[in-house]
């Protein structure tokens, strides 16, 4: 039997705590696999350029090295066999070169690869080239908001655990494997669930990796069954003793059957599973369908549908994790993904909230070499009842999501404890929303803003919400485009304008810093005797124009600029900020703005997401705030979601952004308090 460090290194599938570099070497496998061992990564190898595509997509690395040493001038065959797979997996392609052949360079960059290395190279200059690959990959991704280590621990399918202080948490699988109560033990209490014969290798490999810093592995039987072992992975990760654990026995599959070949996601089986177990608790589950897959698949082929599959699963298990603790992600069918909610998280707010983001995600293009590809996608959304079993559940989630096939809006269905799917009826939301401002139902939400260098607000954007009796939270999407069929978009209009302004004017002093945007419909604008009216409404409230922005958007201006334009003169006259909103989802025009008299322009989401997308995205999200800056206007990025999107943000002199980052759209009193708290 091989040793347990063995084991895991000619194994297909990486482990979290240690990054993956799959090879692809016809002469020289062993030897690059060795010092990228000795690099600190873990190699993933083959020969043959065959079946390199499947066997890269079915590893979790995301990068690629080639070795194109003793290649025929301008051939670039393994390249190109692995190039699909790679750029539709968001993934960086090395290229290994002779150093007497860099002519060839070029070459194979344009063949796909995305980085060269040279040989002979020195360590240094082999971790600085893997460093780069994976700082391409991090971009291409989105970036994370917690750690890899968090998530493990959080996914409760893992097998993981790390000594956090002077206790050891351990993932929920884990600890049940091992036969203990809490996911949080102290050392002596983990120890001792081990058997007595075997402890004390453990504790010396425990104590040789603190000594070295090199990974070390254990291995052990598992409580109660001598015949089933389990191997502990460990290294420091980020200064914490972390081990990643796999079962070494081939008796024991529950663990690889419960996992997804292609996306690393649970299986439909282990699915069913985690349901089972929490039935008769309250869960939610959504049931995620992507759309047009199959002429992707047609027009870019299999191994680029397969790639982009595992990145969807990236994206749908990244912001699960992140919103939702203990959630469940797994791959059912071909393009069906279901997400398991329990706990605070499985109501139909919170769990409309996710299938939001989760369509918002996935429509946000996917770069394939040079081409962007955009998916769509539909969900269902099933809440339990006591009697359900796992099926029952599915099944009704089924029903909800044909429902969200046919209809129109947003996509979402909800199916809830009535008899039927909560199905979105247009018309009925038209008669229904000449009854909603009666009876408050339409209310505000206030996005805080903040400068990109910066943790203290400065201002907030008012947004609406329509809370529907029947089918819950609506966006303000769905409200505006039903009162734009139902001719109600001035009394609408109206309505959300007078009350966020009553709501900023009780601010608390110590908010009296906070500058409030309101939207101004391309309707209002048209109305004769507007602006009178408007400032009224501004000074009766109570609120300061000092502090108040009208936000207009990019489509509302462009139908008739000269009157916008007067319009705009005549409100910074009195006293008002103004500003272009959603800029980048109409026309785009940049010609326009340089006749308009503004103050701030503000970055449309999917435009702001864009800059941590490909090299193009990042052109025209440069090309927009360079052009803002030097009309001296300050720009203001929507829909600020990670870490990397800010950065980049920052870095292209962007000033000021909102988005799920900090937070999303708060009562006025959960304002109060965050401002406080601050």
């Amino acid at each position: 039997m091989n040793r347990p460090e063995e084991h895991h290194v000619s194994g297909e599938t990486a482990l979290d705590g240690q990054r993956s570099l799959f090879i692809l070497s016809p002469g020289d496998r062993d030897g690059l696999s060795q010092q990228v061992r000795t690099a600190g990564w873990r190699a993933i190898a083959a020969r043959r350029a065959t079946d390199a595509a499947q066997r890269f997509l079915h590893s979790d690395a995301q990068i690629a090295l080639v070795d194109m040493r003793g290649a025929r001038d301008g051939e670039a065959g393994l390249i190109t066999s692995l190039a699909p797979a790679v750029d539709a997996g968001g993934g960086a392609l090395i290229a290994l070169v002779d150093a007497l052949d860099m002519a060839a360079v070029p070459g194979l960059l344009e063949a796909g690869a995305t980085h060269f290395l040279a040989v002979p190279f020195t360590p240094v200059e082999l971790r600085a080239t893997l460093a780069s690959a994976q700082r391409l990959v991090d971009r291409l991704v989105g970036g994370t908001t917690h750690s890899r280590r968090a998530q493990r621990i959080r996914r409760g399918d893992a097998l993981y655990w790390e000594r956090d202080g002077d206790r050891i948490r351990l993932s929920d699988n884990l600890a049940r494997h091992l036969g203990l109560e809490r996911q949080s033990v102290d050392p002596a209490a983990f120890i001792r669930r081990l058997p007595r014969s075997e402890r004390r290798s453990v504790i010396a490999a425990l104590r040789g990796m603190m000594r070295s810093g090199r990974p070390e592995a254990f291995a052990h039987a598992a409580p109660g069954r001598p015949g089933d072992r389990l191997v502990h992975h460990l290294r420091l990760i980020d200064g914490v003793v972390a081990a990643d654990v796999e079962w070494l026995s081939d008796a024991h599959g529950h663990d690889a059957t419960g996992r997804d070949d292609l996306t690393g996601l649970r299986s439909r089986q282990a699915a069913l599973d985690w349901l089972e177990r929490r039935q008769g608790l309250a869960t939610t589950v959504l049931l995620l369908s992507i759309s047009q897959f199959d002429r992707m698949n047609a027009a870019y082929g299999q191994v680029v549908g397969d790639a982009l599959l595992g990145r969807i699963a990236r994206r749908i298990e990244r912001m699960t994790v992140d919103m939702a603790v203990g959630a469940m992600v797994a791959r059912i069918a071909g393009t069906e993904f279901l997400i398991g909610l329990t706990g605070e998280a499985a109501t139909a707010e919170k769990a409309t909230f996710l299938a939001r983001q989760l369509i918002g995600a996935i429509g946000r293009p996917f770069s394939a070499g040079d081409h962007l590809i955009r998916l769509t996608a539909r969900c269902g959304i099933a809440q339990s009842r006591p009697d359900d079993d796992a099926t029952r559940l599915i099944r009704r989630a089924g029903t909800a999501l044909a429902d969200a096939r046919v209809g129109g809006g947003e996509g979402i269905r909800i199916f809830s404890s009535e008899k039927r799917s909560r199905q979105v009826d247009a018309d009925q939301l038209e008669t229904d929303l000449r009854l909603a401002l009666h009876r408050g139902e339409i209310g505000i939400l206030f996005q805080p803003q903040y400068p990109v260098g910066g943790e203290h607000m400065i201002g907030v954007e008012a947004l609406a919400r329509w809370n529907h009796p029947q089918y819950g939270a609506l966006g303000a999407g769905m409200l505006f485009a039903t009162a734009e069929r139902s001719d109600y978009m001035l009394p609408l209009s109206a309505h959300i304008q007078a009350e966020a302004l009553r709501q900023a004017a009780a601010w608390p002093r110590a908010l009296s810093h906070l500058r409030l945007s309101i939207n101004v419909t391309a309707e209002d604008i048209a109305q004769p005797g507007f602006m009178p009216q408007f400032l009224n409404l501004v000074d009766m409230s109570g609120f300061p124009r000092s502090r108040l922005t009208v936000e207009i958007t990019e489509s509302g201006l462009i139908e008739d600029v000269d009157n916008a334009t007067a319009l705009l003169t005549a409100l910074r006259a009195e006293g008002l900020a103004v500003a272009v909103d959603d800029f980048g989802t109409g026309y785009s025009s940049l010609a326009y703005l340089k006749s308009l008299p503004l103050d701030y322009l503000k970055i449309d989401s999917g435009l702001a997401q864009d800059i941590a997308g490909t090299a193009r995205d990042r052109i025209i999200v440069r090309g927009v705030i360079h052009m803002a800056k030097s009309l001296g206007l300050r720009v203001i990025a929507e829909g600020v979601e990670t870490e990397q999107q800010l950065d980049l943000l920052t870095r292209e002199g962007c000033d000021y952004y909102q988005g799920f980052l900090r937070s999303a759209g708060v009562s006025s009193a959960d304002l109060v308090a965050l401002a406080l708290k601050a």
